[in-house]
């Protein structure tokens, strides 16, 4: 599946939001760096062209729908940034979040008890 570009994964979390939606319902949700009609509509349609959307015609317009869902879109961007930036490690990815003290210790003894529990 082909990769996103900002723009379009932020397109794509705001349909992953409202399920389905027409352009102008897109538009509202966006608050800043807000982009012309037309532009969004080719956003919308490159995401289709993608294989991430599809859409139901009512004449003229289009209502737009997820077919990829986020969850199995977090998983595959999660490999690829563990794969490009960790070498792969899970090890280095806890790592790098407790030098950066984005984890806490308290958070890493959570992360284990529930690996435990799943073993």
């Amino acid at each position: 599946m082909e990769k996103l570009t900002n723009k379009e994964e932020e397109i794509m979390h705001i349909l992953w939001k409202l399920e389905k939606a027409f352009v102008k319902d897109v538009l509202a949700e966006i608050s800043e760096d807000k982009p012309h009609y037309n532009t969004l509509s080719t956003i919308i349609r490159n995401l289709e062209e993608k294989g991430y959307v599809a859409y139901n015609a009512y004449g003229k317009t289009h209502q737009y729908y997820p077919i990829i869902k986020k969850e199995d879109y977090r998983k595959r961007f999660m490999s690829n940034a563990i794969d490009s930036y960790f070498n792969n490690s899970y090890k280095n990815v806890v790592s790098f979040f407790a030098k950066e003290e984005k984890i806490s210790v308290e958070e890493l003894k959570e992360i284990i008890k529930l690996i435990e529990k799943n073993e």
